[in-house]
């Protein structure tokens, strides 16, 4: 290991002249006041070494000693990470003492007074690699897996492992024997560096399935697969939190993970206070039971931002090796890159687009890049499902963390402030978003065999009417309501059916809240019948009366339980008003386009 002595200060960049070979990435600590204040490594010259600080430098002078420690900013890996509150280094935010954050005080991630019920899952003489299961334990209500250390390179023959029962974190539950003879003791802790991803898996064709979220305007209009990316841009009081809340209720998958990177501190606490009392619908317990927090707010130091969605990241992928389906939020991207810009600043790099570094679209490619489905050694699959929020200043979608995310993201849901005005919630844009997924022919083949040959065509049928309907609406504007043939207003109202319908959900309602596929097939397809049917209308007033009657029908059957006597009552309603003023019924199946 290395030392070295403080050169120069500019905030929380620190050039330091070091005394021997330093690494990329190396972490460091710089003793001040009887505090150890821990650095990175983010550039080398010569025998200068550019430092970030993950803490505050106030007070720091030159001349004061750096011990480099030879290894890269790792995460701890084991049983008791579920249900924790960490910083972006994984300190446990709930045991700091004082109202305050001290710096320089570190807390353990993992509690190791706390003991676990041990399950062997290998036995004496199974060879195995980096990643393969020794055991088990309950962490809450989820199987944890105990792994093969993923730093262990080829492969080794476990030569003992406990039998059941209980045991600490910190104890030995295996030894492996490498090919080189050497014994290695095994516990259930392991370490990891937050920047190099986790793989340990088998190279096979990639699985497609789409995640169902339970949100109509993403499942059925821009679907995100599993293992897939997606993205948020949109201003504030768009509704981002509400259906982050929403994905992480009712999304398809067994943990969560949220990175608060850079977040205002009253978002932050509303995170804090409002999460945990979040019931998991699947289970009827509290939703944080299998839920991890890495907090950031905006007024800590800058390089922690950048700090924390790594180490989410690589929790997450920590979790995929159990075979697990991981779903990581992080709010909001566009502090982390904020903090990319401001490091590259005070190295006196090139800057790009509004001063963010020039290869932010490959650094923001290279994390969204982590998410994935793999298979594992042992035949299962676990994935990592991505998505970002990002925060651009006034709305503006064509800054540059907005459009380099796009590049990366495959999927995106752009929230708008006029439907957020207008009480269109979820405020996500019909018109700019988009799903990737659905030009996949993997995609398509099973959105095909799991909801109809018909469904791809289905969706986007209802996109073209609701590009038509804006178009109509315009022409309204324009030209006035008569100044525009009766056929016009039809689109316009065909159009609102399906926004007001399918697009609109109403997340604090107990049913309506969340929506499975079945209920969206069922819904899609009774939507698009009205919508393809030909009306005779006398005058504009009639149009308007007679859509709002069969919106309020079908709204009422999204708040009623599905396919019971309530809902039944509703949909006879919605068949009588359609009858009234039908000339002719759609053909019963939409041919893709």
């Amino acid at each position: 290991m290395s030392n070295g002595k403080v050169l120069g200060i500019d905030s929380n960049l620190l050039t330091i002249k070091v005394d021997g070979p330093v690494a990329q990435n190396e972490i460091c600590h710089v003793t001040h006041d009887r505090s150890r204040l821990l650095g990175e490594v983010i550039k080398i010259v010569g025998d200068r070494a550019y430092v970030q600080i993950f803490e505050s430098t106030r007070g720091l002078k030159t001349g004061l000693d750096v011990e480099f420690s030879g290894r890269m900013l790792e995460v701890e890996l084991g049983p008791g990470i579920l249900s924790r509150i960490y910083d972006g280094l994984q300190n446990d935010l709930e045991a700091k003492t004082g109202l305050f954050l001290k710096r320089g005080e570190d807390t353990p991630a993992l509690d190791d007074a706390k003991r676990f019920e041990f399950k062997p899952l290998a036995k004496k003489g199974d060879l195995v690699v980096a990643g393969d299961w020794l055991g088990e334990v309950l962490e809450n209500w989820i199987e944890h897996k105990i792994m093969v250390p993923f730093a262990f390179e080829g492969s080794y023959t476990v030569e003992s492992i406990v039998g059941p029962g209980s045991r600490g974190i910190r104890d030995t539950i295996a030894t492996l024997k490498g090919s080189d003879g050497e014994i290695v003791p095994v516990t259930m802790v392991q370490r990891w560096p937050t920047k190099r991803p986790i793989v340990c898996y088998r190279e096979k064709p990639r699985p497609f399935r789409i995640m169902e979220t339970g949100v109509r305007i993403i499942d059925t209009f821009n679907p995100l697969a599993e293992g897939g990316t997606g993205f948020i841009p949109g201003p504030f009081g768009a509704g981002k939190t509400v259906l982050q809340h929403t994905l992480s209720k009712n999304a398809e998958a067994d943990l969560i993970i949220v990175a608060a990177c850079g977040e205002r501190a009253n978002e932050v606490v509303e995170l804090f206070t409002e999460f945990p009392e979040l019931i998991d619908p699947r289970t009827g317990r509290k939703l944080m039971e299998r839920t991890t927090i890495i907090c950031n707010t905006s007024n800590m130091p800058v390089a922690a931002r950048e700090a924390s969605v790594y180490t989410a990241v690589t929790i997450g992928e920590y979790y995929r090796q159990m075979g697990l389906r991981v779903l990581m939020l992080a709010d909001s991207t566009s502090r982390w890159a904020q903090a990319l810009r401001e490091m590259s600043n005070r190295l006196e790099e090139l800057p790009g687009p509004d001063a963010y570094p020039m290869d932010l679209p490959a650094v923001i490619s290279a994390f969204y890049s982590r998410a994935g489905v793999v298979y594992l050694n042992n035949g299962r699959t676990g994935s990592v499902t991505f998505i970002g929020t990002v925060s651009p200043a006034g709305g503006n979608l064509k800054e540059p963390v907005t459009e380099s995310t796009k590049k990366a993201a495959r999927c995106f849901y752009a929230l708008s402030q006029s439907r957020a005005d207008a009480k269109r919630y979820p405020a996500v844009d019909p018109l700019e978003s988009y799903s990737k997924y659905l030009e996949y022919p993997e995609i398509r083949d099973y959105m095909s065999r799991q909801l109809g040959a018909d469904w791809v065509g289905m969706v986007l049928d209802a996109k073209n009417w609701n590009q038509r309907g804006k178009e109509a609406y315009d022409q309204i504007n324009i030209l006035g309501d008569d100044g525009v043939p009766i056929e016009y207003h039809t689109t316009y109202w065909k159009s609102e059916t399906i926004d007001s319908v399918l697009m609109q959900q109403d997340a604090f309602d107990p049913i309506d809240s969340t929506c499975p596929f079945d209920r969206q097939q069922y819904m899609l397809h009774l939507v698009m019948k009205v919508c393809g049917g030909e009306y005779k209308f006398e005058n504009l007033e009639q149009v308007s009366l007679y859509f709002k009657r069969i919106i309020n029908a079908l709204k009422q059957m999204n708040y009623s339980k599905y396919k019971s006597a309530e809902f039944a009552r509703y949909e006879q309603e919605l068949d009588g008003i359609i009858g009234e003023r039908r000339v002719s019924a759609p053909a019963e199946t939409v041919q893709a386009q």
